[in-house]
């Protein structure tokens, strides 16, 4: 039996214990209501750790965060053991798929040691995943500076070490994922039905928009607006339309695009499209292959933008561990200004389902 198949059994056995520490969405099943008996159980999807061996590359997002986040981070990203749990069980978080962060092997100039570090890294976590497989789920790290290599490390960590996908964080050392180069990778990614979690990550310029304002280099402007480019590289590009199962997931809320639905269809029939050319509406890529999370919006508006926008099951709950506050981002989806079906969805249906966790319902 693959190492894959022992985690999906010993997480079955574990989900169906009947425990409090435990309750794995509580709802029968998705679509229904939950029962308000039992607390609010959900999944989370950007939740990151960090290796000693990482720091390093950490390091090249000082410039985005304050001092105090610094340190605060550095220190809570190692611990994957009692601390972490303590914080997801306070909260009723039952299962946190886990991921690098900051831009990892993907600053790597080397391509041989981005590769031989990624691989590190993802037998790292597949460790700390054994450790507590009905809790921790992982996001493969991956060195996108090899197209090939990389679909065959996705593979591996899928197949072999029982992971859910993959998380990206931007651009890898300036090239960006629409190019041909790239082909073979998603080609893997549709052919596996792994979902990519597209992270924000610095470019490598500094718009000159940027100058003079430090406080917008980072998580309050350009990392959302970065992110949001890349998204839509690919979606233009046709990446979508030629591989039909590739997924993509965004956080924040979608990065903004759900907003802008509507102005992108209407601005792509009269643009400087070159050859460029799409058989559907941009708008049908985006809502077809792509799926957010509320990582980082705690926001009853944006929310409700996000549901009518993408659909409420392309919605996902997430934290953004431990760079926001748990509780906050628990207590808002437990209370947000919607359905209880949309909050079944949100808070675990749609990753139980878009991410295959064999997680038992209720």
């Amino acid at each position: 039996m693959k190492r894959r198949d022992l985690l999906k059994h010993a997480t079955l056995v574990v989900a169906g214990a009947a425990t409090n520490a435990l309750s794995i969405e509580g709802e029968a099943s998705i679509g229904d209501e939950p029962s308000q008996s039992r607390p609010l159980g959900k999944i989370a999807l950007e939740e990151h750790f960090l290796i000693p061996e990482f720091v390093g590359y950490f390091t090249e997002t000082y410039p985005n965060i304050s001092p105090a986040i610094r340190e605060f981070g550095a220190g809570v990203l190692q611990d994957l053991g009692d601390k972490r749990i303590e914080v997801m069980d306070k909260n009723h978080i039952d299962y946190v798929v886990l991921s690098i962060a900051g831009p990892g092997v993907q600053f790597e100039k080397d391509a041989a040691a981005a590769k031989r570090n990624a691989k590190m890294a993802n037998d790292f976590l597949a460790a700390e995943i054994n450790k507590r497989p009905a809790r921790y789920g992982g996001f493969a790290h991956l060195a996108m500076q090899d197209p090939a290599e990389a679909a065959n490390e996705l593979e591996r960590c899928v197949h072999e070490l029982g992971f859910q996908g993959a998380m990206i964080n931007g651009q890898t050392n300036g090239e960006y994922l629409d190019l041909d180069k790239y082909s073979v990778f998603w080609e893997r990614v549709a052919a596996l039905q792994a979902p990519v979690y597209l992270h924000p990550g610095n470019p490598v310029d500094n718009p000159a928009v940027y100058a003079g304002h430090s406080e917008l280099w980072g998580p309050v402007c350009s990392w959302a607006f970065e992110t949001a480019a890349h998204a839509l590289r690919l979606v233009f590009a046709g990446v979508f339309e030629r591989y039909p199962k590739a997924r993509l997931i965004l956080g924040h809320m979608g990065e903004t695009l759900p907003l802008n639905l509507w102005r992108f269809d209407s601005r792509w029939l009269v643009c400087n499209r070159g050859s460029r050319t799409l058989e559907q509406a941009p708008s049908f890529y985006i809502k077809r292959n792509i799926a957010i999370t509320t990582s980082g919006v705690c926001s009853d508006i944006s929310l409700r933008c996000a549901l009518d926008a993408m659909g409420a099951e392309n919605v996902m709950f997430s934290v953004d561990y431990p760079f926001e506050k748990t509780e906050l981002a628990s207590q808002f989806i437990e209370q947000a200004r919607i359905s209880e079906v949309e909050r079944a969805k949100v808070a675990a249906g749609n990753a139980r389902r878009i991410l295959k966790l064999p997680l038992k319902n209720g």
